[in-house]
């Protein structure tokens, strides 16, 4: 894709499922990538990072830029959820999962934007969810950051476009990834669930974490240049809304 060669980026969430495929194709596409991260990844720039944590946030951008330039591109992809009716949940879980899923990457926004504004280039691509769009029975916080993320990014997009800064949303349908299989569970009621969005998508299999990078990336890419403030589902075609 056009103009990833050498371009600095930052993947949130990065050292595994969807994050890890996403670094390994910004890698193979010529990009110097930085993984923000609690776990450890083979990426060789990783910094550890708790996104919920706004100073720590902005150090570690600043570790980035000292350490391989300007930040380019940032993929927000983290997040974090626990499957419950909304009725038996409480206060601090809702906290822990705004506190990742949109917190942190408002935190992120703000530490690498200021740069990219001075510089008048960037692209940011922010991993939201099909929850956000259309709801999902047992994640109605989780579905109320997302969407939070998707008309956050419409907004920012709206207000960088004159620094000529690309925001967009790429919206997984149900992927098979930890995240997914937590929220799943295990045994016959886990079983279950995965084989009723099987039959509910249109291609007939769980999204894998590798059906995600090329999208990314290409929202990331000059290809894009002329893209702003839209939002992608990645889906096996589950969700067609508009």
């Amino acid at each position: 894709m056009k103009g990833l060669r050498g371009k600095v980026v930052i993947v949130t969430g990065g050292a595994g499922g969807i994050g890890a495929a996403v670094c390994a194709r910004f890698r193979e596409e010529g990009s110097k990538v930085a993984v923000f991260d609690l776990s450890s990844s083979d990426n060789k720039f990783t910094y550890q990072v708790d996104i919920s944590d706004q100073n720590r946030v902005v150090a570690a951008v600043e570790e980035v830029e000292r350490d391989l330039g300007p930040v380019d591109v940032l993929v927000n992809n983290a997040g974090w959820d626990k499957a419950a009716p909304f009725l038996d949940t409480d206060v601090a879980l809702w906290q822990k999962i705004i506190a990742i899923n949109l917190m942190g990457p408002l935190y992120m926004h703000h530490a690498v934007l200021k740069g990219m504004q001075a510089r008048g280039r960037g692209r940011i691509v922010n991993i939201a969810s099909d929850a956000g769009r259309v709801g999902s029975s047992g994640e109605s916080v989780y579905s109320a950051c997302k969407g939070g993320i998707i008309a956050f990014s419409k907004t920012l997009a709206r207000e960088m476009a004159s620094q000529q800064i690309n925001i967009n949303v790429v919206c997984p349908g149900p992927t098979d990834t930890a995240l997914f299989r937590d929220f799943a569970g295990v045994g016959a009621s886990g079983e279950k669930l995965r084989n009723a969005l099987t039959r509910a998508i249109p291609f007939g299999r769980l999204g894998r974490p590798d059906d995600l990078p090329g999208a990314i990336c290409f929202l990331a890419s000059d290809d894009a240049a002329f893209i702003t403030g839209q939002v992608l589902s990645v889906s096996g075609g589950l969700t067609m809304a508009g």
